[in-house]
């Protein structure tokens, strides 16, 4: 597993790069901000819906300061995702780095 920086994401995703952003965190989280581009499945319902992300492209993990997604993470690439990425600082640093116009919580 690699991490990167929000800075190096929002760099990213002004180009070509195409990965899957999975958001990990509970619905009211998701419910304050959000990446943009994001998928929302929340931590729990991760094992059940594993199987509608694609292995073969990058994932990016989210959640709140990157606890969360760390766990979620190396959870993928016990399932086989060989190019998984935890969002280094999570969404919090996000609003840093990023949006300084994102709610926080």
């Amino acid at each position: 597993m690699r991490s990167m920086r929000p800075a190096e994401l929002a760099a990213r995703l002004q180009t070509d790069y195409t990965a899957t952003l999975i958001d990990v965190r509970e619905p009211w989280e998701w419910d304050v901000c959000r990446v943009p581009g994001a998928i929302f499945i929340p931590m729990g319902e991760l094992p059940a819906r594993a199987q509608e992300l694609n292995k073969q492209v990058e994932t990016v993990v989210i959640c709140h300061h990157d606890v969360r997604s760390f766990y979620a993470a190396r959870y993928l690439e016990t399932l086989g995702f060989d190019d998984v990425v935890n969002l280094s600082g999570g969404i919090a640093a996000w609003a840093d780095e990023v949006d300084p116009t994102m709610p926080r919580y």
